[in-house]
């Protein structure tokens, strides 16, 4: 059974960082692109960040860009988001995401492309 476990999540004040995990297990995971999406409070699910399989290619959504990082560990099936210049209007649940049988894709994802999910991981930014 696949799973995916965020973990990281909690309060911090703005201006300040955080560094979200997923652990990944159930399937070989190292082959296959990862990314993030968010879920603020009354708002859609939307995409935060992704990596390809490989660590080298990497793409984010203009709201993040320059403020997070996404990397990975291919041995411990793991990929992480890291946060910093935290702002309010990050406030959200976070979600890992994996394209397993969906084939990779430049840019954003949409997420019917996304076949995993986490269970999310809440992030409150407080002013």
């Amino acid at each position: 059974q696949v799973q995916l476990v965020e973990s990281g999540g909690g309060l911090v004040q703005a201006g300040g960082s955080l560094r979200l995990s997923c652990a990944a297990s159930g399937r070989p995971f190292s082959r296959y692109p990862m990314g993030w999406f968010r879920q603020a409070p009354g708002k859609e699910r939307e995409f935060v960040s992704q990596i390809n399989w490989s660590g080298d290619d990497t793409y984010y959504a203009d709201s993040v860009k320059g403020r997070f990082t996404i990397s990975r560990d291919n041995a411990k099936n793991t990929v992480y988001l890291h946060m910093n210049s935290l702002n309010v209007e990050d406030t959200a649940v976070y979600y890992c995401a994996v394209r397993y049988f969906s084939p990779a894709v430049q840019g954003a994802w949409r997420e019917n492309g996304v076949d995993y999910w986490g269970q999310g991981t809440q992030v409150t930014v407080s002013s």
